[in-house]
């Protein structure tokens, strides 16, 4: 028990056993019996007692200190300023086996220290290692490490509007944030080709707003959204086949979003060559092919896999730098160039999914700067990926069209509530449930 606990403990004690011999004392003639004096709970105490902290931790108690974990900085280093010796850390390092990689302690992330005021030794610390995951190493007697996790709590966010320079500017200037700009990224990534969004177009997302103690820390899923680009209307209906818990996106008519392919291999960037047959080459002094599409990007940018398929090459060669080529199927094949590295597991007859990160943005081989030089194969044949029409996925399945449907009408008063709360589509929905009560399960989907 901690020491300051524990004297107070004592104290309390001596207190009790004082009061009850001074009464003996007092009552020594006294022959009636009297009743035996309740036991104090001294278990309960500190919970009565003292205010728990974030992390559960009686900060009453201590003295507690918060910085951020520097560069370069290790356990021993971090636990050096308190005593605590390479023997101790061993202990620390052993009881977290279990629980928590101490080699992932990463520069910038908050720790905290609780040290005992009494003889100044370190009782606790915390590490933070996400927003929402922290570590709590307990050092006040036997060592023990625990991981755990704060509360997310869930709201819905409306936000719309009009795009006058770049959705991510006017999504930031309605009170969006970066992740919701690559969210909404993601699941138009096969309609619309976000390296040309021009002014005028515009926008509302129906989306979960994430928190931690009121705080926002992220985003949620997309319930529903609508896009206006170049005077084409574009819906998205998030909705789950069957309750499985892995739903995806729907236009109006119940056809899925997700193709065959991704648009493109990055979430968001900025297109720096097109596919032509005439390029003056920038480090060959000559008019060549340029058969790929540029995407100029921060070294260390993700790629991804545009589609399902197995690796036919992944290796460095002078001119591609480090290049994967990935089979798709009898027909496409895709090419990624000039990577700085490739992913961990990304060799030659792997097997990989669609939207699985295969390498990062770099500049190695014939390359001028940091891009991911993208190649798209048709029959063996070069072709412009922005020019192929992509095969579709799967639409709804019949025996789930009609709760679809009420999800869908929901979803667009969600989407539009001022034309359609008082609209047919409220009137339908509001009958739908009452005729088809087993629609109701799919509606958690958008509330």
């Amino acid at each position: 028990m901690h020491a300051t606990l524990t004297i107070r403990a004592a104290i309390l004690i001596f207190t009790i056993a004082s009061a009850s011999i001074l009464a003996c004392s007092t009552d020594k003639h006294d022959n009636i019996p009297r009743e035996p004096e309740p036991l104090v709970e001294l278990a309960s105490m500190p919970a009565e007692i003292f205010e728990l902290d974030q992390f559960g931790l009686p900060f009453e108690l201590y003295e507690v200190t918060e910085r951020r974990v520097r560069n370069g900085e290790t356990l021993s280093t971090m636990l050096a300023p308190f005593g605590l010796g390479s023997q101790q850390v061993h202990e620390i390092v052993q009881a977290s086996q279990d629980v928590f990689n101490v080699r992932r302690i990463n520069s910038g992330r908050p720790v905290h220290f609780y040290v005992d005021p009494q003889d100044q030794t370190l009782s606790y610390f915390v590490y933070e290692n996400s927003n929402r995951e922290y570590v709590v190493f307990d050092l006040s007697e036997t060592v023990s490490v625990h991981a755990n996790t704060r509360e997310i709590t869930r709201s819905t966010k409306h936000i719309s509007g009009v795009i006058n320079g770049s959705l991510y500017g006017s999504l930031l200037e309605q009170g969006g944030s970066p992740a919701l700009v690559s969210a909404l990224a993601q699941v138009y990534a096969w309609q619309i080709d976000f390296y040309r969004i021009q002014r005028g177009d515009s926008y509302t997302v129906v989306y979960e707003q994430l928190y931690i103690d009121d705080t926002p820390v992220g985003i949620g899923r997309i319930k529903a959204a609508h896009m206006n680009h170049h005077g084409t209307d574009y819906h998205a209906i998030y909705f789950d086949q069957g309750d499985t818990g892995y739903g995806t996106y729907f236009d109006l008519e119940g056809n899925s979003l997700q193709k065959a392919f991704l648009r493109a291999p990055l979430d968001y960037s900025r297109i720096s060559s097109r596919f032509t047959n005439r390029r003056f080459h920038p480090i060959l002094q000559r008019n060549m092919p340029h058969h790929g599409t540029d995407y100029a990007a921060p070294v260390g940018t993700p790629i991804r896999a545009v589609g399902d398929g197995v690796i036919t090459h992944s290796a460095f060669d002078r001119n591609n730098g480090n290049y994967i080529r990935i089979r798709h199927n009898s027909v496409y094949e895709t090419g990624y160039l000039h990577m700085s590295r490739i992913a961990s597991g990304m060799r030659r007859g792997a097997t990989v999914r669609q939207g699985q990160v295969i390498g990062y943005v770099g500049a190695t081989g014939l390359a001028t700067g940091p891009h991911l030089c993208f190649r798209f194969w048709q029959n063996g044949q070069p072709v412009d990926p922005y020019r192929v029409e992509m095969p579709p996925s799967e639409p709804i399945e019949e025996e789930y069209r009609f709760p679809f449907t009420v999800a869908k009408n929901l979803a667009m008063i969600k989407l539009f509530p001022e034309k359609h709360l008082h609209g047919p589509q409220l009137h339908l929905a509001a009958a739908d449930m009452s005729t088809h009560p087993a629609s109701w399960q799919p509606l958690i989907l958008i509330q």
